[in-house]
């Protein structure tokens, strides 16, 4: 079976170094916060282009994290895509704020900058404090637009950048157009650990102040709370195996670029659609996704062919019981979303993707729309 993604061979690519860095962390006896969480940190920010790199717990209390931070609490609204992962609204959630979903754009499944406008002026919008544009599937959001627009309405922004490692539009790096972004390294991202971990990056100083504080129980003083924090600390051992990896990223994606260029080129023409990048971007492929009216079909047969696919995500955050509350008042304001939830699938993509697992990839899916979908 070709797995849809694969952060176990990610691991053996780099064996011998991660064992290295994890014997060197077990000799050192400092576990929490040492020296090899300040080194990722540095290294982590210099390659964004960033100032200030603070590791944390995962990726869900990076959004959290940033989100207090620029100040949002109880009672405020955060815009957001429907189309992301669970982890958005509930970091949202997390801060006492409440989730405000604005639809995509049909051709990326990104946020848009038109309706979300639309949507600032709108009265159910009153007490937005701030926007979580989502860089979904490794592709960037056009942040030129939402920042334009966070300026006109004095609105925060904070960039969720957990499948957009690497990625830039007009060559500046995601995590960095933002008042804040958030970045998670759970084992399957681009630069995945071995365990749970985040990053949140900023260029402002007091909000990386803010950020550093609420990381660890609003000590600046230990023992002291200065203000009501949290416990969300990345540990040696997963910021060790995070250094070893990094100067690899830019390789890894390139490859990923390699295999999607490989998929776009033998699906031309085909009854499948792919998810469009903005311009000026440079996509990472987190994921390669394709749209079909029967992917459940598409699913079943290929994984019969021994290819695994997967689909992200297959309900609107708005259609999902713990956030249905949330629902827009009109009935087609999130229809786009809607109708991308229930085409979506993800093709295999990693790094470590041979060409003739590509190959066979391809010939299952075009099997299966010669065969299945268009019988003789």
């Amino acid at each position: 079976m070709i797995p849809q993604t694969s952060p176990g061979a990610n691991y053996r690519a780099h064996q011998r170094e991660i064992d290295e860095a994890v014997t060197r962390v077990m000799q050192s006896g400092t576990y929490i916060l040492g020296k090899e969480v300040s080194a990722f940190e540095k290294e982590w920010s210099t390659y964004l282009g960033a100032q200030h790199g603070i590791g944390v717990g995962s990726g869900t209390d990076a959004l959290h994290i940033a989100l207090r931070a620029c100040g949002i609490g109880i009672g405020d609204r955060v815009a957001t895509t429907p189309l992301t992962a669970s982890a958005t609204a509930a970091a949202i959630e997390m801060a006492g704020a409440i989730p405000m979903f604005v639809d995509v754009d049909p051709r990326t499944g990104l946020l848009d900058p038109e309706r979300l406008e639309l949507a600032i002026k709108g009265a159910g919008f009153r007490r937005l404090k701030a926007i979580i544009p989502v860089h979904l599937y490794g592709n960037p959001t056009d942040m030129e637009s939402i920042m334009a627009l966070a300026d006109r309405y004095e609105l925060m922004v904070i960039e969720d950048c957990a499948q957009s490692h690497g990625a830039s539009i007009s060559l500046r790096k995601t995590g960095t157009w933002g008042h804040m972004a958030a970045f998670s390294f759970y084992p399957t991202k681009n630069l995945g650990a071995l365990g749970d971990g985040g990053a949140v990056i900023t260029n402002d100083r007091s909000l990386a102040e803010k950020a550093l504080l609420l990381r660890e129980y609003g000590w600046r003083e230990r023992y002291v709370s200065e203000r009501a924090g949290l416990n969300s600390r990345l540990d040696e051992m997963q910021a060790a195996i995070l250094r070893v990896k990094l100067p690899y990223l830019d390789h890894e994606n390139s490859r990923r670029r390699e295999i999607a260029e490989l998929y776009a080129d033998a699906l031309s023409g085909s009854t499948f659609e792919t998810i469009q990048p903005v311009p000026k971007v440079q996509h990472v492929y987190h994921q390669y996704v394709v749209m079909s009216e029967r992917r459940h079909e598409v699913l079943a047969f290929l994984k019969k062919e021994g290819v695994g696919a997967l689909i992200h995500y297959p309900v609107p955050l708005h259609r999902q019981p713990a956030y249905h509350s949330h629902m827009p008042p009109q009935d087609d304001a999130l229809a786009n979303s809607e109708r991308l939830c229930g085409r979506v699938l993800s093709l295999p993509m990693f790094p470590e993707l041979t060409n003739e697992q590509v190959s066979k990839v391809i010939q299952a899916v075009k099997q299966w729309e010669t065969t299945v979908r268009i019988p003789a």
